[in-house]
């Protein structure tokens, strides 16, 4: 066994052993049945350290790079994929600031003190109809003295429940002729935020990844990150929100599909054919069917691992780097939808049941479809690469 994989099981049995990750499993459908919170999971992954993941050893933490990180949430993933997505979003905004710092910038340094203490991040930048995401905003950000008032509503604000720390995005538009996109970090406590009660989608309850409304939230001038040009730019930022956002979104979905296939093989493996008088696993369809998703999925863990480690390791791919990041995550819900219908061919009838574990991972799977970036941005960006001088 290499180092690499010994260290990598090291941290799985530090962090992930299977116990919990039995517990996880065990809780999970009942989250979902009941629309709550993992709360239990989440005190435990609390307690476990898991939030300070990305915090380097010098500030207190065990200063995990992203591929270790992504990693660890492909295993969460295989036991609870809405408990991993969740957490998924503290991650990101730790990972940033941990990405940021190593490329020489400390503007998010605060971010991993803040991890080191315990305070929760979520991610407040989806905005109904803002398909630039990054790099504009529907969120007004109205210049009060060194800082911002904030009033708009961010949408899919996971952990709700327990986050702290939001880190927000808005457009100042007081000089008309230079709008700005202002990036910064909310506390929960501040005057003019509230979250919407309402949260009932089909998959991925456990999230609980309800709206947050910012009415005149005060944005203070020493937590205002970047201050940026309306529209797309190169900036470190948004390019190191890309990175973990993206990598880990595919960590998550590729952990889901893995397991959505070990579910379909346990029950090839428990199922008898009266007609082939035998397990449905030795029947060359099955074992086809179950093979064919296995390989579709087969790349997906080595985008993960070469642009996880890549990105740990500074490899500069110029304008490259998107393009991996996008179909990284592409390439991971894709499977993920996939590996699960072939999974509810090889279950049949029973993984109708909505009590059934496939049952919540098919509908878990689904939720994919609606990260960014979606096909109609990527197509755009790989045609542009071949076509465009």
């Amino acid at each position: 066994m290499s180092d690499r994989e010994a260290r990598h099981r090291e941290l799985a049995e530090t962090y992930l052993p299977d116990a919990r990750l039995a517990r996880f499993r065990e809780r999970a459908d009942g989250y979902d049945l009941n629309n709550r919170f993992f709360s239990e999971d989440f005190e435990e992954l609390r307690d476990a350290g898991y939030l300070r993941l990305f915090v380097p050893t010098e500030l207190g933490g065990p200063g995990l790079t992203l591929n270790e990180v992504s990693r660890l949430q492909r295993r969460l993933a295989t036991a609870a994929p809405a408990t991993a997505l969740g957490i998924n979003m503290h991650l990101v905004c730790t990972g940033v600031a941990r990405a940021l710092l190593e490329r020489g910038d400390d503007s998010l340094r605060f971010v991993l003190d803040d991890a080191a203490a315990d305070e929760v991040y979520a991610f407040g930048i989806s905005e109904a109809g803002n398909d630039w995401v990054l790099y504009s905003s529907t969120t007004e950000a109205a210049p009060n003295g060194d800082g911002y008032r904030l009033t708009g509503t961010k949408i899919f604000t996971s952990l709700t429940p327990v986050w702290t720390r939001l880190i927000a995005h808005g457009l100042d538009a007081s000089d008309p002729e230079h709008p700005t996109v202002v990036y910064g970090v909310l506390d929960r406590e501040t005057d003019g935020i509230s979250s919407s009660p309402h949260w009932d989608p089909m998959g991925m309850r456990a999230t609980q990844s309800r709206s947050t409304k910012l009415d005149g939230a005060r944005l203070p001038g020493d937590r205002v990150v970047r201050r940026l040009p309306d529209g797309l730019n190169p900036d470190s930022l948004p390019f190191a929100i890309n990175a973990n956002f993206q990598l880990l979104i595919a960590s998550v979905y590729a952990g889901l599909a893995e397991r959505s296939l070990t579910v379909a093989a346990e029950a090839l493996r428990a199922k008898t054919s009266r007609k082939a008088e035998s397990t449905f696993a030795e029947i060359p369809e099955f074992r086809v069917r179950l093979a064919d998703a296995a390989m579709r999925l087969e790349p997906v863990a080595a985008q993960l691992e070469t642009y996880t480690r890549e990105f740990d390791e500074l490899v500069d791919h110029g304008s490259a780097w998107p393009r991996k990041f996008v179909s990284a995550k592409l390439s991971a819900t894709e499977a993920a939808r996939d590996s699960v219908e072939a999974a509810y061919r090889c279950v049949g009838g029973r993984g109708f049941d909505n009590g059934t574990e496939l049952n919540r991972l098919y509908r878990d799977a689904l939720a994919g479809m609606f990260h960014p970036s979606g096909w109609d941005v990527a197509r755009p960006m790989f045609a542009a690469a071949l076509l465009d001088d």
